[in-house]
């Protein structure tokens, strides 16, 4: 069956590469590419432009705007509400606040600027840690220096340089570690470093860097099961397989050293036709569950609130960013996957409507999500320039 499923992938691959004589530069083969930003510009940014009639959402929910901010990544909050906001494309991290509790951001912070896609932010014990692509900053007692931010002590400066993958999510695990991925440098290759591919985990102050998981070609979003402590992260697939392979990745992380099959295996058991050989499928984590083809999957939470329905409790959230290079555009939209005893047992759209599919033009691009204390949620978007709320009213 492994013969057939690799002699399948090259024949799409050859296929392809026929169909396709000028493929992308190095840095944008990834789902997860903001070309689109590179060559269209949203018309509007403001509220009342976005057209937020569009998203399509269970009975109940509404979606509006919290926020406006350039090119909304990760997002974190800190125990008293503020709201931080990486940025990839751009050079700055944002800080936003809801001072009256009316449900959108009062005031808006600029924390740094000049950096090199600062898309990770992470908060702890009043401190916010920020990601570059290859250092991690920490401003310390942030909340209490909003209008004058303090300059950041770098913790970490040794992670690698490439841009290619380099932009990072962070956030800190329930054992009190910063965990933060390297992408590979590539979109399918070998690397003698053992760094490239993995979910890394250091100590605050950014010493003892250990592997905590392998085998990961481009992680931009992970959290933690409330009840079981495991990780669960997404990772985007390879590219150059067709329109349909291989599908992107939801993976679960119960214990570190963990492998995850790139670049010889993709989806569980698809054979890389040109690594695939090397080693047998059998020999990988599989995947918790196969998400759509290029479907860029990014940030992802548990719903823990109390304002949506029941049914939501304990289940993930995930935001797709969009596939660019695919001949039919899929993604840009929230999935639904139901969770029971550990395992993914549904994944099915929640909010849509970013994406026109039969024009094919798309208006919007959906990258992180946060649940606040009032049960809502929040969702960033680095394509329409915005911070998204969503509430439900039975």
């Amino acid at each position: 069956m492994l013969k057939k499923i690799n002699i399948l992938a090259l024949l799409l691959l050859l296929t392809y590469a026929c169909g396709n004589s000028n493929p992308p530069e190095e840095d944008t083969e990834s789902d997860e590419t903001d070309t689109e930003n590179s060559e269209e510009t949203v018309e509007a940014t403001g509220e009342s432009n976005l057209p937020l009639s569009a998203i399509q959402l269970p009975d109940g929910f509404k979606i509006d705007i919290f926020a406006e901010v350039e090119n909304a990544r990760s997002m974190a909050m800190s125990p008293n509400g503020t709201i931080f906001v990486g940025n990839r494309q751009s050079d700055k991290v944002y800080a936003l606040q809801d001072t009256d509790q009316d449900g959108k951001a009062d005031q808006k912070f600029i924390i740094d600027e000049g950096l090199r896609s600062p898309n990770g932010v992470a908060f702890r014990n009043g401190d916010l840690y920020v990601a570059e692509i290859s250092r991690i900053l920490k401003y310390p007692a942030i909340e209490e220096n909003l209008d004058t931010p303090p300059e950041p002590v770098v913790i970490k400066d040794d992670y690698p340089k490439d841009g290619h993958h380099g932009w990072k999510f962070i956030a800190f695990g329930p054992d009190d570690r910063l965990y933060v991925p390297v992408g590979a440098p590539c979109n399918i290759c070998e690397s003698a470093n053992e760094v490239y591919a993995s979910i890394t985990s250091i100590k605050p102050d950014g010493s003892d860097m250990k592997v905590f998981a392998e085998g990961v070609r481009n992680t931009v979003g992970f959290t933690w099961h409330p009840e079981t402590g495991d990780m669960w992260f997404t990772d985007n697939g390879r590219d150059w397989l067709g329109n349909d392979f291989p599908p992107c990745e939801l993976n679960i992380a119960s214990k570190a050293g963990n492998h995850y099959g790139y670049p010889y295996c993709h989806g569980g058991d698809i054979a890389d036709p040109e690594f695939g050989g090397k080693f047998p499928c059998s020999d990988f984590q599989k995947p918790a569950r196969n998400l759509g083809p290029h479907v860029a999957p990014l940030g992802l939470r548990f719903y823990t609130g109390n304002m949506f329905p029941s049914e939501y409790s304990g289940d993930l959230i995930i935001a797709e960013h969009g596939s660019w290079n695919r001949d039919s555009k899929i993604g840009y939209r929230l999935m639904h996957v139901n969770v029971e005893n550990g395992k993914a047992t549904s994944y099915e759209p929640f909010a849509e409507g970013w994406l026109n599919d039969k024009t094919q033009d798309s208006w919007g691009r959906p990258v992180d999500v946060l649940m606040l204390p009032d049960g809502s949620m929040l969702v960033s978007d680095d394509f329409a320039d915005v911070v998204y709320r969503i509430t439900y009213e039975s």
